[in-house]
């Protein structure tokens, strides 16, 4: 199953059991985190924090192509939406909150909480991107 992301079944399997999860691809880690509660909310009513473990973040920094900002500059000045921007906004989006997982896997976390996104933009020189930060406190928690 795990052949797919370009690293053998044995080796994926080695990593994760060696706990190595910053050199899993990012589909890998999806699957093997995707029990880990990732909230904004600071406190959850249905669970109780055993244990603060640490703040961790993860910051991605996608690039605007040239087409994407001509089209997105039309929007602006016709108005409108701009389903270009919105797919880089959600598509950074999922990536970072997946590299927040990848952080609290690393951490011994079983959730995150308090979780803030920050987005900015950076430019110049004739170029754009995208900076996001997700951060957050991960925690290790159990039902109430």
């Amino acid at each position: 199953m795990f052949g797919l992301f370009g690293k053998s079944e044995e080796k994926i399997q080695e990593l994760i059991d060696n706990k190595q999860y910053d050199e899993l691809p990012t589909e890998v880690i999806d699957q093997i985190a995707g029990d880990i509660i990732v909230t904004t909310e600071p406190v959850m009513d249905e669970y109780r924090v055993v244990e603060r473990l640490e703040v961790i973040t993860a910051e991605c920094v996608f690039g605007m192509n040239l087409f994407r900002d001509f089209f997105a500059s039309i929007t602006d000045i016709l108005g409108g939406r701009s389903s270009s921007s919105q797919k880089v906004l959600r598509d950074a989006r999922r990536t970072c909150l997946s590299e927040l997982r990848r952080e609290a896997l690393i951490a011994g976390a079983n959730a995150v909480v308090a979780v803030d996104l920050d987005y900015n933009e950076i430019s110049g020189d004739g170029k754009n991107m995208l900076f996001l930060v997700a951060s957050g406190t991960a925690v290790r928690v159990e039902p109430d």
